[in-house]
């Protein structure tokens, strides 16, 4: 059995109609609970578990005839849902399938007006329920969308480790920052990207611009709360590109961060970098003294509480006076290729030393050096 009208061209199958009839039923019971999970909509559901077609559908459907979601005002016709519908929490089906990592989703959403970033909005959306004959649609209309956190479906995407979500927003204008009130202190994409290990989403951030050292107050910098979390790669790339080694949280930095767990690698790293083996937090505590006892962790920062080799200082100056900004343009600076790679910590070809950060005995470091003089 299907619905027909001469007001609509398409025939419905009266089971898609009992579905939809259901789902909303459903939905609209649980509206009054509590949490931004317990007033979602179909939209949210659809956008999240990747189910592109089902999206399309209660974006686009729009109802006629004798039925129960015709509108009883005059007969009209009833929309589809508003892709900018939000819950409770104002999380929106973008932020939903940046969150799944559905990029055809988040796509398809951008293309009918989804939101993206952070700005004021109009009026509060209206409540259409099922039992008064309404459905549960927002006309709310934003300039960006944002949570009542101030979570942004570019932190959304990162949180999900999803890079072509990430790219496909800033390709529409998402702000890399949120730009107001405390989202700054809890929301930045950079911070969620390095705290769960999805170096990808990073890169791209930063390829777009983002500031590498930006440190917020209960989080730190990036690599501050890489360190946190034992996100080795991260802790990595953001040194590569020239994150500050010893920028943290306040006077924690990196490296006290590092020295409280047990992955002796992040601290080698760290120290490679720059970090300074003798800055003390705000406690006055050193990093050795919050390693723990007998670990090796211990035991590299006893080891490398020596002065560092001239070449490195001249390695670690050259690379502050460039700066994270220009970093990249150092092949300009015409240095052989030995040298070039000695101030990016990478390999010499034609040294015997083939250790990622060019320690050994290979003639890369000490040419550096007479270089400079």
């Amino acid at each position: 059995m299907a619905i027909h009208s001469t007001r609509m061209r398409i025939s419905i199958p009266m089971s898609i109609v009992n579905m939809h009839m259901n789902i909303i039923w459903f939905y609209g019971i649980f509206l009054n609970l509590s949490g931004s999970w317990a007033d979602r909509s179909p939209l949210h559901e659809a956008a999240f578990h990747g189910q592109l077609l089902a999206l399309m559908t209660l974006v686009a459907q729009v109802w006629w005839g004798p039925s129960t979601w015709a509108d009883t005002r005059g007969g009209q016709g009833v929309p589809g849902f508003s892709v900018n519908i939000v819950t409770m929490e104002k999380v929106s089906p973008l932020h939903d399938a940046c969150l799944g990592g559905r990029v055809s989703c988040a796509r398809f959403l951008l293309e009918k007006g989804a939101a993206v970033s952070v700005g004021r909005t109009e009026p509060p959306h209206r409540y259409l329920m099922l039992k008064s004959e309404r459905l549960f649609h927002s006309h709310l209309r934003q300039v960006n969308a944002t949570t009542i956190d101030g979570v942004t479906p570019l932190f959304s995407a990162c949180r999900g480790g999803s890079p072509a979500c990430v790219q496909l927003l800033l390709d529409h204008g998402s702000a890399l920052h949120p730009t107001h009130g405390s989202a700054l202190l809890v929301a930045s994409p950079i911070h969620e990207a390095a705290e769960r290990g999805h170096w990808e989403c990073m890169e791209i951030l930063i390829a777009h611009g983002v500031d590498l050292d930006l440190e917020i107050p209960k989080l730190g910098t990036p690599l501050y709360i890489s360190c946190v979390s034992q996100k080795v790669h991260c802790v990595e790339r953001l040194l590569q590109l020239g994150a500050d080694a010893c920028r943290g949280r306040g006077q924690d930095t990196p490296l006290h961060a590092a020295a409280r767990q047990t992955d002796v690698h992040v601290v080698e790293l760290l120290i490679d970098y720059g970090a300074d083996v003798w800055s003390r937090d705000g406690e006055g505590r050193r990093p050795v003294e919050l390693a723990m006892p007998l670990s090796l962790v211990e035991a590299e920062l006893l080891l490398r509480e020596h002065p560092p080799a001239l070449s490195q200082l001249c390695r670690l100056h050259i690379r502050h006076v460039l700066g994270s900004v220009r970093l990249h343009l150092a092949p300009n600076l015409g240095l052989p290729s030995h040298l070039y790679s000695f101030l990016f910590y990478r390999p010499d070809p034609g040294s015997l030393d083939h250790s990622p950060l060019g320690h050994g005995s290979g003639t890369s470091a000490p040419s550096f050096y007479f270089l400079l003089m």
